[in-house]
């Protein structure tokens, strides 16, 4: 089959590496123009470029893929279908009439759930115990079009956005696969995969900063799925203010919801087991190894802090140098 790829970023990698070496013909890659900052241009920024580049393939990165010209120089492929992941546009009627079979797209999520631009973050945001990646055969509605194939893997309790991003990518690398083999049995006129429910449909957005900022009113564990979901950004933050002094940023890279049994029993409880409930954001305990923190439900213990302009580092080290004292307020 004759293929033109579309991606920019990371995860479209694996399975773009695994069609350039298939005994598919991947005439050409698709992918969003360098942005022009004046500055050298970091592999990371375009990965899918780079290996476009290694592999000797024609590259085609127009501003908007949707204008006129654009699609002209999609027809002149003459492709039989189109692959895209993590491409960053979307693709009108008519862009997508430019292949035979039209588009397939390799999604980070279990459509319906998670359409949009950050799927993988929203669902650790949203403490899900599952995630996956969906094949959709694709039409101009965001994320909408039918099912074709669906894998998942379970969410660790210490997973990030990070750790699972590469093992989704590799997840998703049999599925197109397996999405190419049926539509090349095809009669390009038969209902094909699964229609996706619209009334099961969620978002999943393009994060901004400000989703990193802490509400110290939600419970300790959402906030710990916070803290997974957006590193490395926007990252999580708060603002500490030592008495008589600035505002501190800080970026929390790693907290646990607290065990309440475990810090206020035994025979050196670190917190007075009948403390007064804390305004939330409030340190109820600093001391050497504990950095604990009131919520709107539940106490969070700070693992692993990065203060503003300084590395990250244990909260034991950030505790031997400028430390809150109980009854410090964290957050605005």
């Amino acid at each position: 089959m004759r293929i033109v790829l579309f991606g920019t970023g990371p995860f479209a990698v694996p399975s773009f590496e695994a069609l350039i070496d298939s005994t598919h013909d991947v005439v050409a890659l698709v992918t969003r123009p360098v942005a022009n900052s004046g500055k050298r241009r970091k592999t990371a920024e375009n990965p899918t470029r780079d290996l476009g580049i290694q592999r000797n393939l024609e590259i085609f990165d127009p501003v908007s893929i949707n204008t006129s010209e654009a699609i002209e120089r999609l027809l002149s492929l003459e492709a039989d279908l189109f692959v895209v992941c993590d491409y960053g546009q979307i693709l009108s009627c008519d862009a997508l009439a430019a292949a035979r079979l039209g588009g397939i797209n390799l999604h980070g999520s279990l459509l319906p759930s998670y359409r949009g631009a950050a799927p993988i973050h929203w669902a650790i945001y949203n403490g899900d115990d599952v995630i996956g990646v969906t094949i959709i055969h694709m039409t101009a509605r965001l994320d909408g079009g039918p099912c074709l194939i669906r894998a998942s893997i379970p969410v660790g309790p210490e997973d990030t956005t990070e750790s699972i991003e590469p093992r989704l990518a590799e997840l998703g690398v049999p599925c197109v696969v397996e999405a190419i083999e049926m539509l090349e049995k095809w009669d390009g006129q038969s209902v094909i995969g699964e229609i996706q429910d619209q009334t099961l449909a969620t978002k999943a957005p393009r994060l901004k900063r400000g989703d990193g900022d802490i509400d110290f009113n939600r419970a300790a564990s959402d906030i710990v799925n916070q803290i997974r979901a957006f590193q490395p950004w926007p990252g999580t933050f708060t603002e500490w203010t030592p008495q008589g002094k600035k505002p501190i940023r800080l970026i929390i890279q790693q907290a646990v919801v607290a065990n309440k049994e475990e810090l206020t029993g035994g025979p050196t409880p670190v917190i007075d087991a009948n403390l007064p409930e804390a305004t939330p954001g409030q340190v109820i305990a600093a001391d050497k190894q504990y950095l604990i923190v009131q919520t709107g439900n539940g106490w969070l213990r700070l693992l692993k802090v990065q203060p503003a302009g300084k590395k990250p580092m244990p909260i034991a080290d950030f505790l031997r140098g400028n430390p809150p004292a109980v009854g410090d307020s964290l957050g605005g």
